[in-house]
């Protein structure tokens, strides 16, 4: 998947010497939360809406140029690392800049967003098994032997959590045999965090086993 693609320019970027009343009025009509500045066509930073709203109106850019982002990419970024940026900066719009480091457009979150939906792990047929165990003992090959030793296919696995001493994976599967590579997964001393459907028929069925035991005992 080429992230390039989704480089635009419908936003111009704002000049250093910008007005901070123009940049307030900008932000009224966009719901960027960024917007990059540049000085000779060189990169700046980024001005957040917020910042924006906090400054004198008869100011300008040049007099906050201290509160400017400088958070970027690279044209070459692989869009996962394009994805984590946008995460780290709390943003929804992301400069890119050449070689040179010179600005060349920008990405919006939710075109990167679209690049992943069209991943397997969205947009296959499957199931979602969540598992944790403790940051030491967990580990991706032998999460890959569990599903794989019970003829399931891993559309995708990553780290959802880590809390404590405890790492959280999520893993999606194609939907054959879940509940034996569940059972597979307690067996090396995985908790199972999500909630199955076999599990609840299980529990529903031992339930009753309680029960018309008590009954044959009374």
């Amino acid at each position: 998947m080429n992230a390039q693609n989704y480089i635009i320019n419908d936003i111009k970027p704002f000049d250093i010497a910008t007005p901070i009343k123009e940049v307030q009025t900008t932000f009224n009509q966009l719901t960027y939360s960024h917007i990059p500045v540049v000085k000779a066509n060189g990169y700046e930073g980024c001005i957040s809406d917020n910042d924006a709203h906090c400054f004198e109106s008869d100011k300008s850019l040049t007099d906050y140029q201290y509160a400017l982002e400088p958070f970027f990419v690279r044209k070459e970024t692989n869009w996962l690392d394009i994805l984590e940026a946008f995460a780290l900066h709390s943003s929804n719009i992301m400069p890119v800049l050449g070689e040179n480091n010179e600005y060349l457009g920008y990405y919006e979150l939710n075109d990167i967003m679209a690049l992943f939906n069209d991943t397997p792990f969205l947009n296959e047929a499957g199931g979602i098994i969540v598992v944790e165990k403790g940051n030491q003992d967990y580990s991706f090959s032998e999460i890959c032997q569990i599903v794989e030793s019970n003829d399931g296919k891993i559309l995708g696995v990553f780290i959802s959590k880590i809390e404590n001493d405890l790492t959280q994976a999520t893993i999606k599967i194609g939907h054959t045999g879940m509940n034996a590579i569940v059972q597979t997964f307690r067996r090396y001393s995985y908790n199972v965090v999500s909630q199955h459907e076999e599990d609840k028929m299980l529990e529903d069925l031992k339930e009753r086993s309680d029960y018309l035991d008590k009954y044959l005992n009374m």
